[in-house]
């Protein structure tokens, strides 16, 4: 799925709105074990590592995230809908995995560097949760990463130069604790499914 930026208190708003939808969790049926929900891509040959800087100028790499289940979603912080309402998600089922939610790490790689300075990363993820990391390449090196996605976006021109959107890639990669890729998640797929996913993937180890 392709879609067409965010205050501290929206993604408040969003946040509550996810928990409520989360409030039935433990108790839904689900599928049956062992499925699922998001598509299962364990051993694809693409998404194998980041290798971007965060908003600190720091370049971040899979293998220091090992021990966590690593979730990474390409967006732009002026996207009215998907990219927060995602990483609101995100967020709220870090709470509901409870002492778990430690181990799971929110990755977001912005596909607007021009727009998106490392200022306006770090404040927008923090927004969310203190500890996700945003990423910030060249455009060059943007193109690359998501190529090695398999990431689409595009530009898609405004009334002025500054009030462009981006089309992109609406879901996010699911990275196991010894840092393979296992998951990719559909945008609407929910946090109750996304919950069930994380828990499965931290009780592997």
């Amino acid at each position: 799925m392709v879609v067409r930026g965010l205050t501290r208190a929206a993604a408040g708003a969003l946040l509550l709105a996810a928990l409520g939808m989360l409030g039935g969790c433990d108790k839904a049926a689900g599928p049956a074990s062992g499925a699922f929900r998001a598509v299962d891509i364990t051993g694809a040959d693409y998404a194998k590592e980041l290798g971007l800087p965060d908003a600190d100028g720091k370049v971040r790499t899979l293998a220091e995230f090992r021990g966590k289940v690593v979730v990474v979603f390409f967006g732009f912080t002026h996207c009215p809908d998907v990219c927060p309402t995602t990483m609101a998600e995100l967020a709220t089922v870090r709470q509901a995995l409870g002492p778990d939610g430690a181990r799971v790490q929110g990755i977001f790689v912005t596909v607007d560097p021009e727009r998106d300075t490392p200022e306006l990363l770090k404040s927008y993820v923090s927004a969310f949760a203190p500890d996700f990391v945003a990423l910030r390449g060249t455009p060059e090196q943007t193109a690359a990463l998501a190529k090695s996605f398999k990431v689409f976006y595009a530009k898609v021109p405004g009334k002025t130069p500054d009030s462009y959107t981006v089309d992109h890639t609406a879901g996010s990669y699911v990275f196991d604790a010894q840092g393979r890729v296992r998951l990719f998640t559909r945008y609407g797929m929910g946090a109750e499914a996304l919950a069930a996913d994380l828990r499965r993937l931290l009780a592997e180890g």
